[in-house]
């Protein structure tokens, strides 16, 4: 079953953002707490669950397996539905100039 478009999580975002540089669970949830500027801290029980969905989406694979340490990487289905949802993000962030200019006005 592949990814079928729409809006992400913002764990499936900074998942797929941090897999850039491919990684295992417990490196992963470090590099989402750094990428998001502690903004977004991600438990193993979070993690693993949004790992396992996106691996039957097809948007990551499993790039090492030596039964001790899983390592991730994103795919090219992975790095397309990340620019998707990049460019998605950017368009919310343009259409909401209207409030800096609101504030501007009083």
């Amino acid at each position: 079953m592949a990814y079928n478009g729409g809006p992400m999580t913002e764990a499936m975002y900074y998942v797929l953002l941090a897999l850039m540089n491919p990684s295992h669970g417990y490196q992963l949830m470090q590099s989402i707490t750094e990428v998001s500027k502690g903004r977004l801290q991600m438990g193993p029980g979070t993690l693993y669950g949004v790992l396992t969905r996106m691996q039957k989406d097809e948007l990551i694979e499993l790039a090492e397996n030596d039964g001790r340490r899983k390592v991730y990487a994103i795919t090219k289905e992975g790095e397309e539905a990340l620019k998707i949802e990049y460019n998605r993000l950017l368009s919310l962030v343009q259409d909401g100039i209207i409030l800096k200019e609101g504030d501007e006005n009083e």
